[in-house]
């Protein structure tokens, strides 16, 4: 962090500090959010296409295979001999035509019986919707004349400058967050018997799902995972993973520490880590994963979504468990707008992982744009640069001598192979692994 040297120029000095600090809080929350969260590292972003609107669609084709038959859903392909068939014994070689019909046959040719030897693949595709969403990150007014007469000034700069960077980095992390669960179509509920795999999931998100008091009642096991990892193999994911092993797909999950430790200590799978000493991918070693576990990376997210569920509909308490979720925040903010750990996020029950690929979804930011055909106007940065505004008006700021800081967010997610993503919900103060 650079230091400040405001010297005796006066306020216009301290104005063009905060404004070259302004610029460099860019590079500051990069530096500070690099490899430290694997939302922030492990989400695929590119650039929001300018001219074709707010709301936008990606066509997605579904995995196909051959069938029998036309429109048929008998798997396999049709094999037949090339040319006639002969018997053991002597008989007649036939007409001529057959053989020209069997060689035609052979080749796919398009006859008239069941013999036709024709299979088939159909293509089926879907178009996905997505659009832009912005959010804009105001702080609170700064009396320059208070900063020029105040003590430590460059200290209570400095900090400003750190909770700006702090700001951003926790909003783009708990976007991401949240954007992926709402992605993906798969949702696992972890019971102590019989745990439920649903697909059809994508476009809402987990806190809007109903689920009734005894659909979640087991802890995180390595079972489910390995019911997952299979999934995922025979769903195509293994072509693009984070990582492969002894030839086989190394998939990731996005976990609290809780409950990693879990599923390292469960019994009878301690082993698993104590002798696995092959090499951590070059995407996944920057997150200081030095290991994968049962065809897993474990990447460690201390803020992971907890819920409870909704006691009651009308919030009178008179009825029953609607079965709704409530989302339990790790944080709560006071009227003061100071941030504190929530004690009811440490004792929430149910907990949510994600199993991650990077073909789920892809973040699209906007480039800055400064004007077009002859109109100019201040490009404004979409990924939460924050620029120094010291903005004049004759009622409020006559003197100019009050400014703040202002950064604009936007970004839309392109929904792709939403399948390969896994919401996994379970009761983490259970004693009963799932099954």
């Amino acid at each position: 962090m650079s230091t400040f040297d405001v010297g005796s120029a006066g306020t216009t000095a301290i104005n063009t500090i905060l404004a070259e600090e302004a610029n460099r809080i860019g590079k500051d929350i990069y530096s500070r959010t690099l490899h430290t969260s694997p939302w922030l590292d492990l989400t695929k972003q590119s650039a929001f296409p300018d001219g074709m609107g707010y709301q936008q669609t990606t066509l997605v084709y579904d995995r196909a295979i051959a069938t029998t038959s036309a429109g048929g859903t008998t798997v396999g392909a049709n094999w037949g001999a090339v040319g006639n068939t002969f018997s053991a014994t002597s008989t007649s070689s036939g007409d001529i035509v057959d053989v020209a019909d069997t060689a035609q046959d052979a080749q796919g040719g398009r006859g008239t019986g069941a013999a036709d030897k024709r299979s088939f693949v159909n293509f089926n595709k879907k178009l996905k919707a997505f659009s832009l969403e912005r959010a804009v990150i105001e702080s609170p007014r700064i009396s320059l004349e208070d900063l020029r007469f105040a003590a430590h000034r460059q200290d209570q700069l400095r900090a400003i400058m750190d909770i700006m960077t702090q700001v951003t980095r926790n909003t783009w992390e708990t976007r991401y967050r949240d954007e992926f669960d709402k992605v993906v179509d798969n949702i696992v509920l972890c019971k102590s018997a019989a745990s439920t795999f649903t697909a059809g999931k994508e476009g809402s998100s987990t806190v809007d799902q109903v689920i009734t008091a005894t659909a979640v009642t087991g802890n995180l096991s390595n079972a489910i995972l390995d019911k997952v990892y299979f999934r995922q193999v025979r769903a195509g994911a293994g072509s693009n993973s984070y990582g492969r092993e002894n030839g086989r797909p190394v998939f990731s999950i996005v976990l609290s520490s809780e409950a990693s430790y879990q599923l390292q200590t469960e019994a009878g799978f301690r082993d698993d880590v104590r002798y696995n000493n092959a090499k951590v991918s070059d995407l996944i070693a920057p997150l200081g994963i030095e290991k994968s576990f049962r065809g897993f990376y474990h990447l460690v997210d201390d803020l992971a979504p907890r819920f409870e569920q909704d006691a009651d509909i009308d919030g009178s308490g008179s009825d029953t468990a609607d079965g709704t979720l409530n989302l339990v925040e790790p944080y709560t903010v006071d009227s003061n707008g100071i941030a504190t750990p929530n004690p009811a996020y440490e004792a929430a029950s149910i907990e949510a992982a994600y199993v991650l690929h990077p073909e789920v979804c892809e973040a699209l930011i906007p480039n800055p744009m400064s004007g077009s055909n002859g109109l100019s106007f201040d490009p404004v940065n979409y990924r939460g640069k924050f620029d120094w505004k010291n903005i004049a008006n004759e009622i409020t700021n006559p003197d100019g001598s009050i400014g703040f800081f202002r950064g604009v967010l936007a970004s839309a997610t392109k929904p792709i192979k939403t399948e390969f993503g896994y919401a996994i919900l379970f009761k983490r103060d259970s004693s009963t692994p799932a099954a």
